[in-house]
């Protein structure tokens, strides 16, 4: 495809879960509450993705087939919240878009396509569930595939409501459909985005076999690569001036704390695409604190900023702390030239 754009930046979240404290928090204080300070930086991108981690809906019937201790549904203002940000994109691929059953999920998707909000990974049906969105960015048509190795049982099927469900290993009969996938998005798009909710949470690293599933992406046709589920920020990669987000945290919920692995720090990730390519990203920290996503300062900074360059540095990604914010370069332009 011809692009119309040489410059594009597309700002990537983790989890974003509107349910139970948060929603409460959203009725008493407003639709704009969770977004904190964020605004002003999400509206400084041109496309803004998030893990939509819970499901929209009035009403619902709690899932109870199968053993499931969190279900999460927020109110329909919840909506709203989105909108306020700028979200131009949620992954339903995950393990609570069904938490309250299908004609939940499907009063969910309704009214994001009414509020024009792109979705992917979820949908009535596995044609629905699997279909890319197709978004646009200053004149860069990006294409994204959302997916998941959660909750098998919830698999969209022909006529059965899901998500876009995989298992996370290379064997040809797997991965030969992701690869389809991937191709398909390809046809139409500039760049193309997998967003993946993957794995076991409170990891702290990318397993080997993730990493070589995340690689395969790659080589496959993927751009950028940007996971979540693991509830703490991971390491982010570069391979073959590609970019791979292993696990992008949580950015707003109302989750216990882990004392040690800070689930309640992570990061806004900036990636400033270039001739259709990734050519950096800029991670900015942040802290949820009170059900509300804040950028860090001080000590949580630190905090925040010192464990990500650790991570970082174990996947051989080097990377340079420029004020309150680090950045990577992804294209193998010097940082200080490209910023």
């Amino acid at each position: 495809m011809s692009m119309t754009s040489e410059k594009a930046v597309l700002a990537f979240t983790g989890d974003v879960m509107f349910g139970r404290g948060v929603n409460e928090m959203i009725g008493l204080k407003g639709a704009g509450y969770p977004w904190g300070d964020m605004t002003a930086l999400l509206g400084g991108a041109d496309l803004r993705l998030i893990n939509l981690e819970c499901v929209i809906a009035a009403d619902g019937r709690p899932w109870s087939r199968t053993p499931k201790t969190f279900l999460f549904r927020a109110d329909p203002i919840a909506i709203e919240s989105l909108k306020l940000a700028g979200v131009d994109f949620v992954a339903l691929a995950n393990n609570h878009s069904l938490d309250f059953e299908a004609p939940a999920l499907s009063e969910m998707v309704d009214r994001l396509d009414a509020a024009g909000i792109a979705r992917a990974g979820a949908g009535r049906d596995l044609r629905e569930a699997t279909r890319p969105a197709l978004l646009d960015a200053a004149g860069l048509t990006v294409a994204v595939i959302s997916l998941t190795d959660n909750e098998p049982q919830w698999a969209a099927g022909p006529g059965r409501p899901g998500v876009n469900y995989f298992p996370i290993t290379l064997e040809a009969g797997n991965f030969g459909r992701i690869q389809a996938l991937i191709t398909e998005a390809g046809r139409s798009a500039d760049l193309t985005v997998m967003t993946t909710h993957w794995g076991p949470n409170m990891v702290e690293a990318p397993s080997s076999g993730f990493r070589r599933f995340a690689r395969a992406a790659i080589d496959a046709g993927v751009d950028i690569f940007h996971g979540h589920s693991a509830h703490i920020f991971q390491g982010i990669e570069v391979y073959r001036e590609k970019l791979i987000m292993y696990d992008t945290g949580d950015f707003v919920d109302d989750y216990a704390i882990d004392p040690e692995l800070r689930n309640d720090l992570s990061f806004l990730f900036m990636v400033t695409v270039t001739g259709g390519r990734p050519a950096k990203v800029e991670m900015v920290p942040v802290l949820i604190d009170d059900c509300q996503a804040t950028q860090a300062i001080g000590r949580a900074a630190d905090n925040a900023l010192t464990r990500m360059a650790r991570a970082c540095g174990r996947l051989r990604t080097p990377v340079e702390r420029g004020g309150e914010r680090l950045v990577v370069s992804v294209s193998g332009e010097p940082l200080r030239k490209a910023a």
